[in-house]
Parts: C-alpha cells; sequence; structure tokens
C-alpha cells in the first residue's frame, strides 16, 4: 500500500506486531538488514492470483524476505508491501504506517484471515487509496474502518493484529493484494482505465525516485 503525505516523522506511540513498546527506531532493525527488491507492477501475472500459504517458519529465507520486504518498502515510502509484490509466491506481508490518532504501527504477518466483523461494530468509509504496485494514481475506495485479521509472525507464533481507520484499511489492502486483488479490482471499469492512463503517464517519475531513494539510503 502507498503511503500518504502527513506521516509524522517522529511517534511517541509504537506497536509492534500488536504491542505497545516505549519506543522504535524510525528506520526499522529489519530494514536495516535487507536488502532492495524490485516491486511488480499491475499486469504480472503473480499480482492477479491467490498466493500460496507459508508452512515453513523459522528458516533464514523467511527471516531475510521479512527484511528485505521491510527495505522495500522504505525505499518505495509505502505503507505496506506484499510478498507478491517483490514476485514472492507466499501469504505474507509488512507494513510501517502511522494512523490518524499518531500510533504508529509496525509489523509483519503471515497467513492472513480477516475476521467478519458485525455492520452495527462497523463503518464504511471512502477515502483515497494507492499502491506501490500502481505508481502514481490514487483512488477512492470504500472500505470498513475496523478490521482484526489473524495469522503467524516469522517463526510461527499466532498474531491477533486490530486496526481502526487508516491502518485497518491497510490491514485490508495488504491481505487484498496476498487474495490476487488489487485497489484497482474495487473500482468501475471506466475508473480503473482512467487510473492506469495516470500510471503510464507517472510511472518513470516514480520509479526513478525510488532509485534515488535507494542510493541515499545506501540500499
Amino acid at each position: 500500500m502507498a503511503g500518504r503525505s502527513g506521516d509524522t516523522a517522529q511517534d511517541r506511540r509504537v506497536r509492534v506486531l500488536g504491542d505497545p513498546v516505549d519506543s522504535y527506531p524510525r528506520l526499522v532493525p529489519e530494514a536495516g538488514r535487507g536488502a532492495v527488491r524490485r516491486i511488480t507492477v499491475v499486469g504480472e501475472q503473480i499480482l492477479h492470483r491467490r498466493c500460496q500459504e507459508v508452512t515453513r517458519f523459522g528458516t533464514p529465507e523467511l527471516s531475510q524476505l521479512v527484511d528485505d520486504m521491510f527495505a522495500t518498502n522504505q525505499v518505495a515510502e509505502g505503507a505496506g508491501l506484499a510478498a507478491n509484490q517483490v514476485d514472492v509466491d507466499l501469504q505474507l506481508f509488512v507494513w510501517d504506517i502511522t494512523d490518524e490518532w499518531g500510533v504508529r504501527h509496525v509489523g509483519h504477518l503471515a497467513n492472513p484471515v480477516l475476521d467478519e466483523i458485525p455492520a452495527e461494530r462497523r463503518e464504511l468509509i471512502e477515502e483515497p487509496e494507492g499502491c506501490l504496485s500502481v505508481p502514481g494514481p490514487y483512488r477512492v475506495v470504500p472500505r470498513p474502518d475496523r478490521a482484526v485479521v489473524r495469522g503467524r509472525d516469522k517463526d510461527g507464533r499466532p498474531l491477533v493484529i486490530e486496526g481502526r481507520g487508516y491502518f485497518a484499511r491497510c490491514l485490508q489492502h495488504e491481505t487484498d493484494h496476498l487474495h490476487g486483488r488489487l485497489y484497482l479490482d474495487r473500482l468501475a471499469q471506466r475508473e480503473r482505465k482512467t487510473a492506469l492512463r495516470e500510471m503510464a503517464a507517472s510511472k518513470d517519475e516514480m520509479l526513478a525516485r525510488r532509485a534515488a531513494r535507494a542510493r541515499d539510503l545506501g540500499k
């Protein structure tokens, strides 16, 4: 998921894998260890099919993938990133996002499953949404303002992550990715075509910006 302007540089409240912590580095340790990978773009097959479940936990390969995804997300100035966005066919995503209440959320989740939240406990919110695999355009997408997603961390420990507002949107957006669905798929056909034309016009500039940021960060 693409980031948005206005995210704070220094956050006083942080939740890592859903748990509150006193402080956390602005550059997450995983991003410092990771290598930047190429981000797949709409039209590539891996973005349009359901990903395979993670079955092997606690491996060096899975830890490296998490690190690389955080590094890639950092360079792309994203809020979240799914494994198929770095051309890996696994149900895994990472996030580093600050919500409307100034709380920063950082973490990763494998094999996510969204809870069904009763209508009386949620509100449908229409807000602009972007995607690192659709570089450039943002479009208004209705989503529930609450999300609860269950899965496991890279070592196989069960996790339950709850989000409100923008963070809830991120959790839903990234879970969609792992089911082979982009935010474009939630748009009317005409609006989707317009967004794709905008992407074509801005894609090269966005990719150049990411490459420059990677150089600045020594990646």
